[in-house]
């Protein structure tokens, strides 16, 4: 679906100069202001008889002018499901100040979105904003959920849900103030964040999302702002999170968390001693089969053991390729690189992964693995190397991240099987954990 302004900026001058010329004085004038002509398709309210509205986006995505022009809507007109208009609402946000700054006085806020005529006014020493109307809006901080205990609302719109340090708290006050009308409802406008209380929201049944990336919104952004997040976080599990806008689950108990490996991310590799490509080849190769994890790390081993360091460097990994696609994948990687060995498992394919590897390339340096130990034993001092600050990331590798932090000691929480982890815990196992295990300290010469 594409907004009025996106058919309008895509139209001919003769489709546009007669749309304007269509229009009367009174319809011109309120153009501007017809945020249903407007509106990107996630910032527009669902339909049907829902409690909870989220709006789910990146940075940028446009969330705060939806839920600006959502309670103007609500004080200024008749709703679909409750005959009048709402009078009493909620802005709820961590601080007052932030309430003030960004919901009420920002550049997407209440007061930038509404006409001259129906503009509130801001009664600061009360912490609220009256419409000519009457409509009344009070401001509350998430920091004292306690104040929402006694005043009751037919609406409320909560912003940025998901960083509230009282978030629970504070959620749970609002819904028992939110208790006028005959169908008292609310919009959430958030950068989603793994917290219970936003999980707990999006599963229930009464709850209706909407959800855009950062990218949706570009024709408000500036393009050097786009270029340099994109640059900077397309590929992680951050630029999911913050611009994306998805949710990223970090299990209960998981072996790597997003804030870990965000700690430890790095823009240049530096010269390796060392260069392996892991294999973990899918045991068939048609549509639905698990992907093959193909992982490229690099590590510098010289000095101790405990001053060896990794970088993890691609994730060539594919999805529903046949033996020679991915064995092909495998080889190629190792050129990008210049790797010096392939590290394929072999618990699956036997001696068939070794038989299509060297169908391609006969020469190639091939070590076979096999795994003796669980998933979750082979992880756990490869989880240990992080912990130690020992392995750093290059950016672009969300998908290996996202498997990563679904990893616990109760085994993987996801779908399918955590192939990408698989392979990087193989390579990390070849250019670290084993050869650690055989090291010599060098003898010291005596005069």
């Amino acid at each position: 679906m594409r907004s009025g302004a996106g058919w309008l900026a895509s139209a001919t001058p003769e489709v546009v100069d007669e749309f304007l010329g269509g229009l009367g004085d009174n319809p011109l004038l309120a153009l501007p202001w017809m945020f249903e002509f407007w509106a990107l398709p996630h910032q527009l309210p669902p339909d049907g008889a829902w409690k909870s509205w989220v709006i789910m986006g990146g940075r940028g995505a446009g969330k705060t002018r939806a839920g600006a022009e959502w309670v103007r809507a609500e004080v200024e007109g008749a709703r679909p499901l409750d005959p009048g208009r709402s009078r009493r609402v909620a802005l709820v946000g961590e601080t007052i100040e932030q309430v003030r700054e960004v919901m009420v006085f920002g550049d997407s806020g209440l007061l930038a979105c509404s006409p001259p005529d129906r503009r509130p006014e801001w009664e600061a020493t009360r912490k609220r904003l009256v419409w000519p109307n009457g409509a009344v809006a009070q401001v509350f901080s998430a920091h004292e959920p306690e104040s929402l205990r006694g005043p009751q609302f037919d609406a409320a719109w909560v912003d940025e849900l998901a960083k509230w340090k009282r978030a629970e708290e504070a959620w749970d006050m609002l819904q028992f103030a939110l208790r006028l009308g005959d169908h008292p409802r609310q919009v959430v406008t958030t950068t989603p964040r793994n917290v219970g209380v936003l999980r707990a929201i999006l599963k229930n049944p009464s709850t209706v999302i909407t959800h855009a990336p950062t990218e949706a919104n570009r024709a408000y952004l500036a393009a050097s702002f786009l270029e340099e997040v994109k640059a900077r976080y397309a590929g992680t599990r951050l630029g999911q999170q913050e611009l994306a806008g998805e949710l990223l689950e970090d299990v209960d108990g998981a072996l790597w968390t997003t804030a870990g490996l965000e700690a430890g991310r790095r823009d240049v590799a530096p010269a390796f001693s060392r260069v392996v490509v892991a294999v973990d080849p899918p045991v068939s190769g048609h549509q639905g089969s698990d992907e093959c994890g193909i992982v490229v790390v690099g590590a510098v081993t010289e000095g101790p053991p405990q001053d060896w360091r990794a970088v993890v460097l691609e994730d060539a990994s594919v999805t529903a390729a046949s033996p020679e696609t991915w064995a092909r994948a495998a080889l190629d990687a190792m050129a990008r690189h210049g790797a010096d060995r392939m590290v394929a498992e072999v618990n699956q394919g036997g001696d068939l992964v070794e038989a299509v590897i060297r169908q391609i390339d006969p020469l190639v340096s091939l070590r076979k693995v096999r795994a003796s130990k669980g998933k979750v034993a082979r992880a756990e001092p490869v989880a240990a190397l992080y912990e130690q600050g020992r392995v750093t990331h290059l950016r672009g590798l969300g998908r290996l991240e996202d498997q990563m932090c679904r990893m616990s000691a109760r085994g993987y929480q996801g779908k399918g099987s955590p192939d990408r982890v698989d392979a990087l815990v193989w390579a990390l196992h070849e250019l670290m954990i084993d050869p650690a295990q055989h090291w010599v300290r060098p003898a010291v010469r005596r005069l």
